[in-house]
Parts: C-alpha cells; sequence; structure tokens
C-alpha cells in the first residue's frame, strides 16, 4: 500500500474520533469520496493500526445506528424552513 494512502486513512480514523464526524462529514472534510472513507477505516486501517480501527470503527457504528434520526431532523427542518418562507410571502 502506498505512504500516502497509510497516512490518509490514519489522518482519518483521528478526525471521526476526535470529531465525532460521520462518513459524508470526514469525506467533505478530506475531499474523497464515501466509499474511500469507508475502505480507509474498515479495510486499509487493520492491517496499518488495528486498535485505531477499532476506536473509530465504534464512532461509524453509532452514526450508523442514529442516522435515521438525523435523517428525519434534516426532513423536518427542510419543511419548516419551506413553510416559513410561505408564511413570509403571504404577510
Amino acid at each position: 500500500m502506498k505512504e500516502y494512502i497509510e497516512e490518509r486513512a490514519v489522518a482519518i480514523a483521528n478526525y471521526i474520533i476526535d470529531y465525532h464526524a460521520t462518513v459524508r462529514q470526514t469525506a467533505k472534510k478530506f475531499g474523497i469520496s464515501k466509499s474511500t472513507v469507508h475502505k480507509d477505516v474498515t479495510d486499509r486501517l487493520e492491517h496499518i493500526n488495528p486498535s485505531l480501527a477499532a476506536r473509530a470503527r465504534v464512532i461509524l457504528d453509532i452514526n450508523k445506528s442514529e442516522r435515521h434520526i438525523r435523517g428525519g431532523l434534516a426532513t423536518k427542518e427542510k419543511y419548516q424552513h419551506r413553510l416559513q418562507m410561505c408564511s413570509n410571502k403571504n404577510s
């Protein structure tokens, strides 16, 4: 494995752990795809630093278990914003 990929995998894991970041947030921060983030943390990092991989995996599992809640909140905010916009137009 190339050295820059190993360094990226470690940096990604540390970011996820430090900020409790989601895969999507991490991908945006590093300018890579969600698939790459997932592969780096779950596959590549296992060979580089298993203990770091395990700690990052805990955060990813928590995020995965909560994602339906975040999705629901995002939808709620979207419709509240639309309602506000309609109310402002009618005023």
